[in-house]
C-alpha cells in the first residue's frame, strides 16, 4: 500500500517541487495539499503560479487547496511534508505534530533544537532517534524531521568523506542560484550584470548546522562535531544550482588523490530519491558548473571538482541543485528514511 502524503505550502516555489518529484514516486501517493486562506478553495491549477519546468500532473491540478491547518488534513494521511515559510512554520507546525502527524520539513525553524533531528540520511541516518527524546520532551505524537539549508546540504556531503582525515577547520564562499531567494526574492533589476556579497541568516546556518550534521548523537542529544566553519554567502545571476568554493585543513595530510577517493567511496542509501554515487568527482578543473551538473542524479547528487593542495590543507569546489537536493528532495528523502525506519 502506497504512504499517503502531503504538502504544506504547496503552491510555493519548493511546494511546486514537491508535487513534481512526488509525480509517480514510488512509495508516496500525494493526497492533500494546503496553502494560504487567499488559495484554499480553488483548485490547485488556480491557486498555483506554477514555475517548474515540467507540467502540473493533471489528478494534482484539480485537487482543492486545503487550509494548512490539521482539520483540513484528511485523517488517513501519514506523513505531511512542509515547505512553509519558516515564520509561518514556526507556528503551523506543531499543530500538526500535536495532532498526531510526522512532519518532514524543509523550513529553517527548529533546525538547531536540541531534539530535532536535522538529517541528510546519506550522512546521518541515526540522528531520527531523537525522534524519541523530542516526543518525551514535547508531548507529541507525531514527529518534526528538518532537512539542512540548501547551501549547507551542498558542502557536508565532501566534508563528511573528509572527516576520515580528521576536519579541524573550513572556509567557505558560495555563489548561491536566484531560485534560492524564491521567485519573487531577488529582482532582475538586482541580480543582472550583478552579484550580491551578503544573503541574509545563510551564513549562520552553514556555520551551524553543519557542525550539528557531523555531530555525533550519544543517547540524549547531538555532540557538535569540533570544526571551526567560516561562511561567505553570495548571490550571483544564475537560475539553479549552488556553487561553493570550499578550504578545508584537516589533521591528517590528506593529497588531493586520497581526497577524491574518500569522496567517490561516498555511495547512496537504499530509498527511491538517493543516488547510486553520493559524490561525482571531476578531473576537469572547469568543472563542475551549475548550468552543466546540476541536474545529475536527478538532481539529487552533489559534484565536485578542483581539488587542490594549500599550505593548510585542500581547496576544491562543490555543487548541487539548490531546490531539488537542497531543498524538496531533501525533504522527500528524510520522508523516505522515516518510513524505511519505521517511524512512519
Amino acid at each position: 500500500m502506497p504512504v499517503r502524503v502531503g504538502i504544506l505550502g504547496a503552491t510555493g516555489a519548493v511546494g511546486q517541487r514537491f508535487i513534481q518529484l512526488l509525480d509517480d514516486h514510488p512509495t508516496f501517493e500525494l493526497a492533500t495539499v494546503t496553502a494560504s486562506e487567499a488559495s484554499a478553495g480553488k483548485t490547485y491549477r488556480e491557486a498555483a503560479k506554477w514555475r517548474v519546468n515540467t507540467q502540473i500532473p493533471d489528478d494534482v491540478a484539480e485537487m482543492t487547496v486545503g487550509e494548512t491547518a490539521p482539520s483540513a488534513v484528511p485523517d488517513d494521511v501519514d506523513l505531511l511534508f512542509s515547505s512553509l515559510p519558516s515564520g509561518v512554520a514556526r507556528e503551523v507546525e506543531p499543530a500538526f505534530l500535536e495532532a498526531g502527524y510526522v512532519v518532514s520539513s524543509n523550513s529553517s525553524n527548529d533546525r538547531m533544537a536540541e531534539d530535532v533531528p536535522l538529517t541528510i540520511p546519506e550522512i546521518n541516518p541515526g540522528h531520527l532517534d531523537l525522534i524519541e527524546i523530542q516526543r518525551d520532551e514535547r508531548g507529541w505524537d507525531g514527529a518534526l524531521v528538518k532537512n539542512p539549508n540548501c547551501s549547507t546540504i551542498t558542502m557536508v556531503p565532501t566534508l563528511a568523506a573528509l572527516d576520515e582525515f580528521g576536519l579541524e577547520s573550513v572556509q567557505v564562499s558560495t555563489l548561491q542560484a536566484v531560485s534560492g531567494a524564491g521567485y519573487s526574492g531577488v529582482t532582475s533589476m538586482e541580480i543582472i550584470d550583478n552579484a550580491i556579497p551578503h544573503i541574509g541568516g545563510e551564513e549562520e546556518k552553514m556555520e551551524t548546522e553543519s557542525r550539528k550534521l557531523l555531530g555525533e548523537f550519544d543517547g540524549t542529544g547531538i555532540d557538535l562535531h569540533g570544526m571551526d566553519v567560516a561562511a561567505s554567502c553570495n548571490r550571483v545571476p544564475t537560475l539553479d544550482g549552488h556553487l561553493e568554493n570550499v578550504f578545508a585543513e584537516t589533521a591528517e595530510d590528506a593529497s588531493p588523490a586520497e581526497a577524491a577517493e574518500a569522496m567517490r567511496a561516498s555511495s547512496g542509501v537504499d530509498l527511491p530519491s538517493s543516488p547510486e554515487q553520493l559524490i561525482h568527482v571531476f578531473e576537469d578543473f572547469e568543472r563542475p558548473q551549475p548550468r552543466m551538473d546540476r541536474g545529475r542524479g536527478d538532481g539529487m547528487q552533489i559534484s565536485a571538482g578542483g581539488l587542490q593542495e594549500t599550505t593548510d590543507g585542500l581547496k576544491y569546489n562543490c555543487l548541487a541543485h539548490n531546490t531539488i537536493r537542497g531543498a524538496a528532495g531533501a525533504s522527500l528523502l528524510n520522508g523516505e528514511l522515516l518510513v524505511a525506519d519505521g517511524w512512519v
